[in-house]
């Protein structure tokens, strides 16, 4: 028996040894293609090689191409599990001439390859040609030698093929296989051609013409080949089986499941096994590809795929978890041709585990409420369409999950009143929001997110990317198109802009389209928590509504926001660590450039404490862990540790973000957050605290800086400690040193200086002095004293008091435009003079309020230093009126 991976490596090996090159499969999600959710066909990829758009160092080529097809107009997953050949993900072989060959040597091949390599009998064998193409129709009798009545011309689109409305285009040309007589159904284009007995095995595109608006204007200059051969249909052909479920792969994940299951693969048991081995491949090629389940895009569809296969798990009564144990399966089976599943084994196995834990919490409780809506009603009757959506919001049943729970039950759904209930809650939801205060300008938001639905955001593992313009507003109106020199807002289908949120600021970028447009994209915001609006500034050729455009992150930018997003996990472990469990985050801001982090703690950060914190984090990055991100509920996250950030609005499912290992080995940081984060801690670089400060009562700041940032930093700081070095004429490293030695010199000479200018008053040079005076029977000695430091008041008071022996001293300094006057009273005067009312009464001559002291010694000043002497003769005048 010639296995599935024989086949697959065995026309790869044809076409290679007849001069085509071997492409290896694309990812399942597009990268040339905005339109599409998934890659659903093998020329995919080469789409804009077929325009002209794109180039390769090579002009025939084959591929073993990975497709989806379970959302959107190429859906097959309400069929999958209940047909001989309906899959979610399949392979398609091909063969393609990028305006090398044409329809001879494509016909030649396809018969040289079945009939004389893989030895097909040809009687096994009918051609469909387009009912116009003669050249085709004869080229079969000449190269296979096929009678007229197996050489079929269809008159239907089945046979021709566009690549849209405008484009290339051109008839195709369907080989058939013959089952036999035994299976029912009828040749290509007869009543019966829907039975199973005649299976298409491949299809030849030929390329010939343009078509403009569906209709055929002109000859492709260059006619090229794209065709598609289906593994699994080929496999059931050259394996003997009329089945695609009985080929070598699917019997294998079919022998798995019914082993882990202890249950029977045929009979009631068969459908079930079959979606679950489906949806297993599914499942395990999407995740390896980097789509992981969500409640939008391509996620949601991923989600979908999973819960139906596992509610045939339950159906089959596993109590445990099954897919995950399945992944191994698969791996041996396609493992080998394709390495990402080995790469992504484990993730497979705990998305999956995962997801099917948490849809079990709901399934039993949806289940029963499905059975109660259900309970008497016969074969042919419909559910009504508000328990069908009750289903939906109350427990994430999809709509076609529903449907394919009643369809053994030959029960129906109401479609329309599923629908009426969908939109019932969307005005429910739109009136609570009039009703909320919100922005009076976000209706216009509100109003695309109902029309255009949530922007799928690819950036987690995309940094450029095509989308196409679903709608465009400027000044708050929205329009139809924008030309250079305007600034517009711009809404795609898909982007890896990440809009601001949580702290983190919007990514930047360009845009550009083949018709060429340039615009550059200064900011991307994100309104009500689903639309990503690009701010763009169109520099040249005009920007449509319908467009396709292909977006470009700028990397370096992203880059420094990403490290100052994984610093800012890390810097509030290690604040948590340093100062208590108390910390908690209150804000922060994470831009290219810097980043801040406001955390609850009620007094200032000593040097020693951040010291310490920043070592903390430079230690984590220095060990180069990886950072790794997890999707789950908010309560399992809380549950396994993960720390909610400030700002951040959390659904039914968030995404944990986990880094660094802790001295104790356990993972060091563990947070809830929706941001882009670096690959590795290393990529931040290094860490460095450049500031803390007060923010409000109990919330202190945390300003740091990383990367290359942070290097400039450090750069510029230590040509500041050169330059100062060189100021001092010694070495950097003695730098503290010498200025500590300035510093003493400085005070000693202070010192000196006071001193001095106190002998100097004393010794009656200070301007004005008068020396001692009698005021009626008291002593008084007054002085003014320029320049003189206040703080050196009272020592020069006490001194002149010690002069005089008994009496008054009153002495003014005036410094810097300012006045301060003290007033000393020896101690046998104290019963009659007070120095704190005397020293008052200067204090209003120099415009000043108050003053005080004891009564033997008192201090105050005022502004207006011009004053000194009336505050003298103030003083005087008390003594003299006593």
């Amino acid at each position: 028996m010639t296995s599935t991976n024989d086949l697959r490596r065995s026309f790869l090996d044809y076409f290679g040894a007849n001069g085509h090159q071997i492409v290896p499969s694309a990812p399942l999600v597009p990268q040339n293609d905005p339109t599409l959710m998934f890659v659903n066909a093998g020329m995919v990829p080469f789409k804009n090689v077929f325009t002209g758009l794109e180039t390769r160092p090579y002009s025939i080529a084959t591929s073993p191409q990975k497709c989806v097809r379970a959302g959107g107009k190429h859906n097959d997953l309400d069929n999958v599990g209940y047909t001989a050949r309906h899959h979610t993900f399949f392979e398609m072989l091909g063969n393609f001439s990028f305006g090398d060959y044409f329809k001879e040597q494509a016909i030649t091949h396809a018969w040289t390859l079945l009939t004389k390599e893989w030895g097909l009998p040809a009687d096994k064998l009918t051609a469909t040609v387009y009912h116009t193409d003669d050249q085709a129709f004869e080229l079969w009798k000449k190269i296979a030698g096929l009678p007229d009545y197996r050489i079929i011309r269809i008159a239907t689109k089945d046979n021709f093929w566009a690549m849209g409305s405008d484009g290339p285009c051109g008839p195709c040309s369907e080989i058939f296989y013959d089952h036999g007589e035994h299976i029912a159904g009828g040749p290509p284009g007869s009543p019966d051609e829907d039975g199973d007995r005649f299976v298409e095995i491949w299809n030849l595109v030929f390329m010939q013409f343009v078509q403009e608006a569906d209709q055929i204007v002109g000859d492709l200059p260059r006619p090229s080949i794209d065709t598609g051969m289906g593994l699994e249909r080929i496999a059931a052909v050259m394996q003997g089986v009329s089945d695609n479920y009985d080929t070598d792969t699917f019997k294998a994940l079919i022998a798995a499941s019914g082993a882990l299951t202890h249950t029977a693969t045929t009979g009631d048991n068969q459908a079930s096994h079959r979606v679950i081995a489906d949806h297993l491949r599914c499942s395990g090629f999407l995740v390896a590809d980097g789509v992981l389940p969500a409640n939008e895009g391509r996620g949601y569809v991923l989600r979908r795929i999973m819960r139906r296969a596992m509610r045939h798990a339950h159906l089959l009564g596993s109590k445990e978890p099954l897919m995950h144990r399945l992944v191994p399966a698969l791996v041996a089976e396609m493992g080998a041709a394709y390495p990402e599943l080995v790469r992504a084994q484990p993730l497979i196995e705990a998305t999956l585990r995962q997801e099917e834990t948490r849809f079990r919490q709901t399934l039993d409780k949806g289940l029963r409420l499905l059975d109660e809506a259900t309970a008497g009603m016969g074969e042919g009757d419909t559910l009504a369409g508000e328990t069908a959506f009750k289903l939906y919001d109350t427990f994430g049943f999809p709509y076609d999950l529903t449907e394919d729970a009643l369809r053994a039950q030959g029960l129906q759904v109401d479609r329309a009143g599923f629908d009426s209930a969908m939109a019932e809650q969307k005005r429910a939801a739109r009136a609570a929001w009039k009703g909320s205060g919100a922005k009076a300008s976000d209706e216009l938001w509100f109003d695309l997110v109902e029309e255009v639905g949530a922007t799928e955001f690819t950036g987690y593992t995309s940094e450029s990317g095509e989308g196409v313009v679903l709608a465009l507003v400027k000044d708050g109106q929205r329009v139809d198109r924008a030309a250079p020199g305007e600034q517009v807002d711009m809404i795609v289908n898909q982007t890896p802009f990440y809009g601001e949120s949580g702290g983190q600021v919007g990514d930047a970028g360009t845009l550009s389209s083949e018709s060429g447009l340039a615009a550059t994209v200064t900011d991307t915001s994100k309104q009500l928590g689903k639309l990503f609006v690009h701010h763009a500034w169109v520099d040249a050729g005009e920007l449509k509504v319908g467009d396709t455009v292909r977006l470009a992150i700028d990397v370096a930018r992203r880059g420094a926001i990403r490290a100052n997003h994984s610093a800012t996990h890390l810097l509030h472990e290690a604040l948590r660590e340093r100062l208590g469990t108390h910390v908690a985050q209150k804000g922060s801001l994470v831009a290219p450039d810097r980043l801040r982090f406001d955390v609850s703690h009620s007094s200032a950060m000593a040097p020693a404490e951040l010291a310490d914190v920043e070592a903390a984090v430079n230690a984590q990055i220095r060990r180069n862990g990886t950072v790794e991100t997890r999707l789950m509920t908010p309560d399992e996250a809380i549950s396994m540790g993960a720390m909610a950030l400030f700002g951040e609005k959390y659904g039914d499912e968030v995404r944990v973000v986990s880094m660094g290992t802790g001295d104790d080995g356990q993972t060091y940081s563990i947070e809830l957050c929706g941001g882009t984060h670096a690959a590795a801690l290393g990529d931040i670089g290094v860490f460095k605290v450049i500031g803390e400060s007060a923010v409000s009562s109990g919330v202190r700041r945390v300003e740091a800086l990383t990367g290359e940032a942070a290097r400039q930093y450090l750069s510029a700081r230590d040509e500041k400690l050169r330059e100062a070095a060189a100021t001092l004429r010694t070495t950097p490293d003695e730098v503290p040193a010498r200025v500590a030695a300035l510093l003493d010199e400085r005070r000693r000479l202070e010192r000196e200086l006071a001193e001095a200018k106190k002998a100097l008053a004393l010794g009656g040079g200070a301007k004005d002095a008068a020396g001692p005076e009698m005021v009626g029977d008291v002593s008084f000695m007054a002085q003014v004293l320029e320049g003189f430091e206040a703080k050196g008041l009272r020592g020069a008071v006490d001194d002149a008091r010690q002069q005089l022996g008994s009496g008054v001293v009153a002495i003014v300094a005036v410094n810097d435009g300012k006045a301060t006057i003290a007033v000393g009273v020896t101690p046998d005067l104290i019963a009659r003079f007070s120095a704190v009312d005397l020293v008052k009464l200067g204090v209003q001559a120099l415009g000043g309020q108050g003053g005080g002291g004891r009564p033997d010694m008192a201090q105050g000043g005022g502004p207006e230093a011009g004053k000194a002497n009336e505050a003298i003769a103030a003083v005087r005048s008390a003594l003299a009126g006593a």
